[in-house]
């Protein structure tokens, strides 16, 4: 997952304010207790990131996976 994945599939699943805010108050105990954003600087990957953010929240599983990907044009 790249970080502009990771940005689209935050604004995605939770909206651009309400995402920026998780990303800069969220604490996240399978992060190390670390925010969001603490996490991506400090180099834990996207995608664990991303896992961890939404099981915090409660997103269902099956919206973990594809978010902040383009979409395959056929």
């Amino acid at each position: 997952m790249r970080l502009s994945e990771f940005r689209l599939a935050v604004a995605e699943e939770f909206g651009d304010s309400y995402g920026q805010t998780l990303v800069r108050d969220l604490a996240v105990t399978e992060l190390g207790s670390r925010t969001v954003g603490e996490a991506v600087e400090s180099g834990v990957p996207l995608e664990r990131v991303w896992r961890a953010l939404c099981k915090e929240m409660g997103v269902p599983p099956e919206r973990w996976h594809g978010r902040g990907r383009p979409v395959a044009r056929q």
